[in-house]
């Protein structure tokens, strides 16, 4: 990020980021660890954890590293220059445990969960998503909670719950009033033990992320006592939009660094790799895709960092962090495509990056929330009726 727009103590932790990446995190590492498909880098957790990266975004009272949303996308940029999106190791249990308990949480419950979340002692993994509904979380929920002496029944089934296969908890949705006047109503949240009775998980092969399962959850008859409902019973919903520009920020900051990775990788390539009896950076079509990759780059950190400060300052930052994560996430995608053409035969090779940048840049233009539903919400919050 431009240290024009830093604040001295931003750029000393940007700074202190990177060279710890540069050290602990290499490119070659974070290949080999993704090869090991549905094999959760145990190695890469440790780390973050010696670092005090799940920290990150915690307040200090809670055990936490303390910082804004403007700590967390520098941190989460930095990582996923050579991770890519390895790097949800950190991202997954930082935003359905630290944000989910800061959002939702009881000061009780702030007191149990937060100090493990930021020493690394405890991973979550969130369970939103329904095989029927994808972005349309409400129309298409059909996990239930019921009611009962002492806590909640839950049944069901979610999907796409990336890390649920290692996590302790999940940070769980489900409808626990279908007698309301609006969707949103009678929607609850709960941590649910992922070793409680009734809880099975399985892995979802996909195309990238490969070491960091994603996977189904079913829930048959699951108890949840009270103690682990998440704020009121039926206000959930409200709960979990108050963390959701959060997260596309976060989400815009790892498909930026992924970007930031193209870009390295591709101008060394241009200026060691020889055709035709030239470094073929002196070849003027390539240099017009890194002259294109670098003009995508300022845009997406500059937007980046325009939605990051409005709410660090508590400002409207809705459309803001929507324009972030559809300009950054389409920004990589476009980047590694141009990065392979680069690299010609080898960028197609497992043995260089750019095809996993391509991949797991690909994955965050369809979720958490895809961009079309994103340009739905910006253009909403022009002015513009509601679409469908």
């Amino acid at each position: 990020m431009s240290l024009a727009f830093l604040s001295e103590e931003d750029r000393l932790f940007r700074d202190t980021v990177r060279s710890w990446v540069d050290a602990e995190i290499p490119k070659n590492w974070c290949r080999a660890l993704e090869r090991e498909e549905d094999a959760f880098p145990h190695a890469f957790w440790d780390k973050l954890s010696a670092f005090g990266a799940h920290g990150i975004g915690i307040p200090e009272g809670y055990g936490g590293q303390g910082g804004s949303i403007v700590t967390q996308v520098l941190f989460a940029r930095e990582l996923a220059r050579t991770a890519a999106g390895v790097g949800w190791v950190w991202g997954v249990t930082s935003f359905s445990g630290g944000k989910g308990v800061l959002g939702a949480g009881s000061e009780e419950q702030k007191q149990r969960f937060l100090p493990e979340i930021a020493a690394g002692r405890l991973k979550t993994a969130m369970a939103f998503t329904e095989a029927g509904g994808g972005t349309d979380l409400l129309g298409g929920m059909k996990t239930t909670a019921t009611k009962v002496d002492g806590g909640w029944r839950l049944n069901g089934e979610k999907i796409w719950s990336t890390g649920a296969g290692v996590a302790d908890y999940l940070f769980l949705m489900a409808r626990s009033d279908k007698d309301v006047k609006r969707r949103s109503d009678g929607v609850s949240l709960f941590f649910v033990p992922r070793e409680a009775e009734g809880v099975t998980v399985s892995s979802m092969p996909k195309l990238g992320m490969r070491c960091i399962s994603s996977c189904s959850v079913h829930l048959d008859d699951v108890f949840v006592p009270d103690d682990l409902l998440l704020g009121e019973a039926g206000k959930g919903w409200g709960y979990s939009t108050g963390t959701l520009n959060n997260e596309r920020l976060v989400n815009a900051a790892f498909c930026l660094g992924m970007l930031d990775g193209v870009l390295e990788d591709a101008v060394d390539h241009l200026q060691t790799r020889r055709a035709f009896g030239h470094v073929i950076g002196e070849f003027q079509a390539l240099q017009h895709y890194v002259a294109d990759i670098a003009m995508w780059q300022k845009q997406g950190e500059l937007m980046l960092l325009d939605g990051a400060t409005l709410q660090s300052a508590g400002e409207p930052c809705a459309n803001a962090s929507n324009m972030a994560k559809v300009l950054c996430s389409e920004y990589a995608g476009r980047a590694a495509d141009l990065g392979i053409q680069i690299l010609g035969g080898m960028g197609y090779s497992a043995e260089t990056d750019m095809q996993r940048y391509w991949r797991d840049a690909r994955l965050l233009r369809i979720g958490p929330i895809s961009n079309e539903m994103a340009r739905n919400m910006i253009a909403e919050g022009l002015g513009l009726p509601r679409s469908f």
